[in-house]
C-alpha cells in the first residue's frame, strides 16, 4: 500500500471551495466545511492522511514538510482553484519526482485531458466518484487497469480508461468520521447559520433534481438519490457522538437529504434517542407532517435553495418547486419553530433588473431565519455552461476577483455583469438592515454569550465583504482561475 495524502491545498485567505464545498468563492462571513469527499478514500486506505490546509491555516511550506515522504497524493480540485492547484502540485513534485499526484473533483472529471495538460507535474486524474479508484491507485494497480481514471503514458500521451460505475451499497462504505478526529481540529469549522462546533457529512450521494445550474448531480453523484440505511446512518453517529461529544450540532450535507422522507424520518428517530441536535439541506416542497415529525426529532435548521422570486426564471432552472409551494413551506417552518437558511442565486438565464426585484421583494416576504446570495457559476459540465456557450452569455471565464470573492461571467441583452455584482450586496443589505433580522439577531446574542461574540466577529466580517464587493469591479482577477 502507498503512503498516501489526500490534500485540500492553501489557497485565498478563506476560500473552501476546492475542498468540495458547495460555493466557489470566499463567503460572507468565515465558513469552512468538511471535506468529506477527500475523507472518504482517507477512510479506505490504511495508513493515509488527510491535510485541510485553509481552515487548519497551513502555508504552503507547511504543507511541503508534511507531505516529504508520501508516494500518492490527491488533490481535490475545482473551477475556480485549478491554477492555485497547479502550482500546488508543482511545488510538491520539484519536491519529492517519484510521488504520484492526482487530481479529483468535478472540474477533473468534466475536462480530464485539459487538467493533465495543465502540468507535468499532474499524472493522473480521477473522474466521477474517486473512492475506490484511489484506493485501487493506492495498492499499485497499473493506470489503465483501473476504471475511472485519465493519465498520461510512459510516451506522454494521454490516455483514459473504461468509466467507473456508480457505487450502490453506500453501507460498504467505511465513516469518515475517524478521519476528521485523527486528523481535522473540528473546533476550525464554522458556518454562519450552523451552531459551533458542528460535525458534517455526506448520508447519500446523488439528487433527482435537475436545476440547471447545480454542479454535483451533473458532474460526480448523479441524479439517483443513493443512500445509507437508516440504521448505517444511526450507527455512524453513534460512533460520531464518541468522538466529538462537544458537537453541538450535526449536518447532513446530502444534497437533498429529505428526497426519501420516510427514510429521513427514521433516521431522525434515531437522533432523537440519541438526543442530538441536528440540520440538512431540503427542498422547499416538504409538507406540515413531515416537517413537524423531523422537527419533534430534533431538526433545528433546513438549508434551502429558492434560487429565484421569479417564476419564469424558475421554471428556466428547471427547479421544480414554485412560488407558492415555498411560501407554504416557509410558513409551516415557522409555525413549528424550524429554522431555514435561505439560498438565492442572482444572474441566473435571462436575469433582468425587474427579476432581481422580484428575487429581493420574494426573500423578504417569505423572511427566513438567513439567507445567502451568490452569482450565477456556470460550471463546465453543467446545462447552464452549455446554454452560456451556445447563447453567448459569457462575459469572461474568471469566476473570482484576486482577493477570492465570486464575480460575475455572464451578462445577458438587458443585463450587465456590473448590474449583477451590485444585487448581490444590494441583496444582503436589503435583507439584514431591515428591523426583523435585527431584531432577532439580537435576542439570541442576549441569550447566548458564545454567540454574542461569534455574531460581532461575523458582523464585522459581513461588513467588511459588503465594502469589498463594492470594490471588486474595479480589480484585476487572476487569469485563467475558470479556464
Amino acid at each position: 500500500m502507498k503512503k498516501t495524502l489526500f490534500l485540500n491545498p492553501p489557497s485565498f485567505e478563506g476560500f473552501d471551495g476546492g475542498a468540495g464545498a458547495r460555493y466557489p468563492a470566499k463567503r460572507e462571513v468565515t465558513s469552512y466545511w468538511y471535506p468529506t469527499w477527500l475523507a472518504q478514500p482517507a477512510a479506505m486506505i490504511p495508513g493515509s492522511k488527510l491535510i485541510d490546509a485553509p481552515p487548519q491555516r497551513m502555508t504552503m511550506t507547511e504543507v511541503l514538510r508534511a507531505a516529504a515522504d508520501y508516494e500518492l497524493i490527491v488533490i481535490h480540485t475545482s473551477a475556480p482553484s485549478l491554477a492555485n492547484d497547479v502550482k500546488c502540485a508543482e511545488a510538491l513534485k520539484a519536491q519529492n519526482p517519484a510521488a504520484q499526484i492526482g487530481f479529483v473533483g468535478a472540474q477533473a472529471t468534466v475536462l480530464p485531458a485539459a487538467a493533465l495538460g495543465a502540468s507535468a507535474a499532474i499524472d493522473f486524474v480521477c473522474r466521477n466518484e474517486f473512492d475506490h479508484a484511489c484506493l485501487e491507485i493506492a495498492e499499485g494497480e497499473p493506470y489503465q487497469k483501473v476504471l475511472g481514471v485519465s493519465y498520461r503514458t510512459a510516451d506522454g500521451r494521454i490516455a483514459h480508461s473504461p468509466e467507473r460505475e456508480l457505487l450502490q451499497d453506500l453501507d460498504a462504505l467505511p465513516s469518515v468520521l475517524p478521519v476528521y478526529h485523527r486528523d481535522l481540529d473540528f473546533k476550525r469549522y464554522f458556518i454562519g447559520y450552523l451552531l459551533h462546533p458542528y460535525v458534517s457529512f455526506y448520508t447519500g450521494r446523488g439528487c433527482p433534481g435537475r436545476c440547471t445550474f447545480c454542479l454535483w448531480p451533473q458532474t460526480i453523484s448523479g441524479h439517483k438519490y443513493r443512500a445509507k440505511s437508516p440504521a448505517a446512518v444511526i450507527r455512524e453517529i453513534e460512533e460520531g457522538k464518541e468522538l466529538f461529544p462537544e458537537a453541538r450540532e450535526w449536518f447532513f450535507d446530502d444534497d437533498t437529504f429529505t428526497v426519501d422522507r420516510e427514510r429521513a424520518i427514521a433516521i431522525s428517530k434515531g437522533l432523537k434517542r440519541l438526543k442530538l441536535t441536528w440540520s440538512c439541506n431540503a427542498r422547499a416542497n416538504l409538507d406540515y407532517d413531515t416537517l413537524k415529525q423531523l422537527r419533534d426529532n430534533g431538526l433545528r435548521l433546513l438549508v434551502v435553495g429558492f434560487e429565484s422570486g421569479n417564476r419564469d426564471i424558475l421554471k428556466r432552472i428547471k427547479k421544480g418547486v414554485s412560488l407558492e409551494t415555498s411560501r407554504e413551506f416557509v410558513k409551516n417552518c415557522n409555525r413549528l419553530g424550524i429554522k431555514v437558511h435561505g439560498t438565492f442565486i442572482i444572474g441566473l438565464p435571462l436575469e433582468t433588473r425587474e427579476s432581481i426585484e422580484d428575487t429581493i421583494r420574494f426573500a423578504r416576504e417569505i423572511d427566513p431565519y438567513s439567507i445567502q446570495v451568490s452569482i450565477a457559476a456556470p460550471f463546465p459540465g453543467t446545462e447552464l455552461y452549455e446554454q452560456a456557450v451556445e447563447n453567448g452569455w459569457f462575459d469572461s471565464q474568471i469566476l473570482l476577483a484576486d482577493s477570492g470573492i465570486q464575480v460575475p461571467t455572464l451578462s445577458y441583452p438587458n443585463l450587465t455583469g456590473e448590474e449583477i455584482e451590485d444585487a448581490v450586496g444590494r441583496m444582503y443589505r436589503s435583507f439584514y438592515f431591515q428591523p426583523k433580522p435585527i431584531i432577532r439577531m439580537l435576542r439570541e446574542m442576549a441569550t447566548d454569550g458564545h454567540l454574542f461574540l461569534r455574531r460581532l466577529r461575523e458582523g464585522k466580517e459581513f461588513l467588511a465583504y459588503l465594502r469589498e464587493r463594492k470594490q471588486t469591479a474595479d480589480c484585476r482577477p487572476q487569469p485563467g482561475l475558470c479556464s
